[in-house]
């Protein structure tokens, strides 16, 4: 047992997921929005769900992209969640950062 596995897909590959540009923007962009911190694991999953479905349909159309998305292509689902919970972080972060995200006050 002294064997180690090594994974099907090169580690090279796997910043491409983490730095898809639909995700860091979906991630971003609602990891802004969101009001609450809890809302960013909500952002998160979103963002990942509507970037796999964007880079789906580029590769289906054929264009060249950074993270094609097909059968025979890795989804490396786990790197792009993981990125996609620390751009969405790194959104709400900037929006509290700069006053925005603060909750309105009630009259």
């Amino acid at each position: 047992m002294d064997t180690v596995i090594t994974p099907s897909v090169p580690f090279d590959v796997w910043p491409l997921a983490a730095f898809d540009p639909f995700l860091v923007i979906l991630a971003l962009v609602l990891g802004f929005k969101a009001d609450q911190l809890g809302k960013v694991v909500l952002a998160a999953i979103m963002a990942l769900a509507g970037s796999i479905l964007l880079n789906w349909i580029v590769t289906a159309v054929g264009l060249p992209w950074i993270a094609p998305v097909s059968r025979e292509g890795p989804l490396l689902i786990p790197v792009r969640a993981g990125a996609a919970v620390l751009w969405a972080a790194l959104g709400y972060g900037v929006a509290r950062w700069t006053g925005r995200g603060r909750p309105k006050e009630r009259a």
